[in-house]
């Protein structure tokens, strides 16, 4: 057979001969034009031509990708394709706003140990550059801060730690109570009682019409009572919208409403001071809980722990009063009339930020700096937990200075403070 043939200078050995190196090749100018590339007319320069444009990547290709894209794992260079196409095509610009809705729910809701006053400095932040137009009363803050930071802790709860064993505390008949309950007792408490102030505003009670007469501890017990079974998770949903109906209401109410008073069966509150115990009630009991799951709970800011201390040292005097005339505190050692100065205590609380002064012989007593027979000093937290009756009043380390049967009276009276 004939085989293809060859120039003398094709570089190919022949027989009898040695081998060729190749010579030169031709520059592309050079080449056959029918081997060269093909170029594009370029209407700016007349028959020069300019090189062509890529070719775009195919439908499939591009369907292919909006998964990627949605979870922003394209190149740059894919990114722009596909959201080119997506102003073309509509069946694949509706897919893509379904994945991208899809992947909105691929992420998990924050880490309580993610940035824990978050909540407070957006708030803050945003109030700064737009204040509310309807402003929550500066007397219902605490609670609005404390019911959110409860629902903070529990948003992670799952069933099993919504039944953890809870065990509450207070003192009554000159010793500490206690009742077991479970995570989710306590919310349903917290609901029944600040059902309290649901009333007392006119707002539907959490018992129904059926609600027992009486105050924390009996409409408690007949929450409890009031089903078989155990109370679960569901009692969150009712408690956290009975709390923002509360501040709801009384941003709208206006002023005045503050003064309105909250029966809480043995005694009343004006609301102003009810939102402040409801408060700290929801702080004690959201500790309670924490420590029952084992998880950190920090104290409220500073200015509400305040606030708390506060309500908590204007009470001593009538608590006193209500000791003394129940036998259980020593009698006044003389009588004043209504605003004159009589025997005071002085309760020093460390970290709140100041003094108070208690009249020890008559709650309408006007205290005395000059007539101070007995001084106290508290941790600030220490005072709470026995305003809690977290804590007995021997167990309270004070510093104490001057008559010790109004420091003894003082602390039972604080510590007679704390209900179910």
């Amino acid at each position: 057979m004939n085989g293809p043939a060859h120039s003398p200078d094709d570089g190919y050995e022949r027989p009898g001969g040695q081998a060729r190196i190749p010579g030169p090749r031709g520059a592309a100018d050079d080449l056959d034009p029918r081997h060269a590339p093909r170029l594009l007319p370029d209407p700016d320069q007349g028959q020069e031509a300019a090189p062509a444009p890529p070719t775009p990547p195919s439908h499939a290709v591009l369907k292919s990708l909006l998964g990627a894209w949605a979870l922003a794992a394209c190149s740059t260079e894919e990114t722009q394709a596909v959201e080119d196409h997506l102003t073309e095509c509509a069946p694949c610009a509706e897919e893509a706003l379904r994945l991208r809705d899809a992947v909105g729910l691929l992420h998990p809701e924050e880490s309580l140990d993610l940035k824990p006053l978050l909540r407070s400095r957006v708030l803050e932040d945003c109030l700064g550059k737009r204040p509310a137009r309807i402003p929550v009363p500066v007397w219902a803050n605490p609670y609005d801060t404390e019911t959110a930071r409860l629902d903070a802790l529990l948003q992670d709860f799952g069933d099993s730690e919504w039944h953890t064993p809870v065990r509450l505390k207070w003192f009554e008949e000159e010793r500490r109570q206690s009742r077991r309950t479970t995570v989710a007792g306590v919310i349903g408490h917290l609901l029944t009682v600040d059902g309290l102030i649901a009333t007392a505003l006119g707002l539907d009670d959490p018992l129904g019409p059926d609600a027992p007469p009486g105050g924390p501890a009996e409409r408690t017990e007949h929450f409890w009572n009031a089903s078989a079974y155990p109370t679960t998770r569901k009692v969150r949903d009712p408690w956290r919208e009975q709390g923002h109906t509360l501040v709801r209401t009384v941003s709208f109410a206006g002023r005045g409403v503050a003064e309105l008073g909250v029966d809480y069966g043995s005694f009343a509150l004006p609301l102003g001071d009810a939102f402040l115990e409801r408060a700290f009630e929801c702080w004690v009991h959201a500790s309670d809980i924490a420590e029952a799951v084992d998880y950190p709970y920090e104290p409220p800011s500073g200015p509400h722990l305040h606030g708390m201390i506060d309500l908590a040292a204007r009470l001593l005097p009538g608590a006193l009063a209500q000791r003394r005339r129940a036998g259980l505190a020593a009698p006044a050692r003389g009588l004043v009339a209504a605003g004159a100065p009589g025997r005071t205590l002085h309760l020093e609380i460390e970290g709140a930020g100041g003094g108070w002064d208690i009249a020890l012989d008559s709650p309408a007593a006007k205290p005395s700096p000059e007539r101070t027979v007995a001084e106290i000093a508290l941790d600030g937290a220490e005072f709470c937990q026995l305003a809690a009756g977290h804590i007995s009043p021997e167990e309270a380390a004070v510093g104490q200075h001057g008559d010790r049967e109004a420091i003894r009276d003082v602390l039972f009276a604080a510590a007679s403070l704390s209900h179910l």
